[in-house]
């Protein structure tokens, strides 16, 4: 069964032993601006539906379980300032489409199993050289 929240005013759910997967319906909690699902037990796809939650200022779904790409919705997360996506199982390459993202601060996605260029446009390009090695590690 998938793991479905209701409220808008999330508390801190980190290594709190949640394990299943997100459901798509998440992407309807508009006012969320803070998912904060870290060290868990949470398989399956990262939903691109979470693309919705316009209001969204930090994803941390790190140390979890997540399999398949990251989302190219997740561009549409104008308010995201950190997205933190490492210690997972995520393939693929990471979407030119976050380079669109205005606020971007933190982008991890380091230990998964990435492939591909890393962008250096937009927010990107202002990650110090050291830091995309820690935050946008690949392989």
């Amino acid at each position: 069964m998938g793991l479905l929240l209701k409220s808008s005013e999330l508390r801190d759910l980190g290594n709190t032993n949640i394990s299943g997967s997100l459901r798509p319906e998440l992407g309807e909690l508009k006012n969320l601006q803070y998912l904060e699902l870290y060290s868990n037990n949470i398989e399956g796809k990262i939903p691109k539906e979470l693309g919705n939650v316009e209001n969204l200022v930090s994803m941390d779904l790190y140390g979890n379980k997540f399999e398949g790409n990251i989302p190219k919705s997740f561009a549409k997360l104008k308010s995201l300032r950190f997205l933190r996506l490492n210690d997972n199982k995520l393939t693929g390459s990471i979407p030119r489409e976050l380079t669109t993202l205005p606020n971007l601060k933190v982008l991890d996605v380091s230990h998964n199993d990435l492939c591909g260029t890393i962008p250096v446009d937009g927010p990107f390009e202002s990650f110090p050289m050291e830091g995309v090695c820690c935050w946008i590690q690949v392989g």
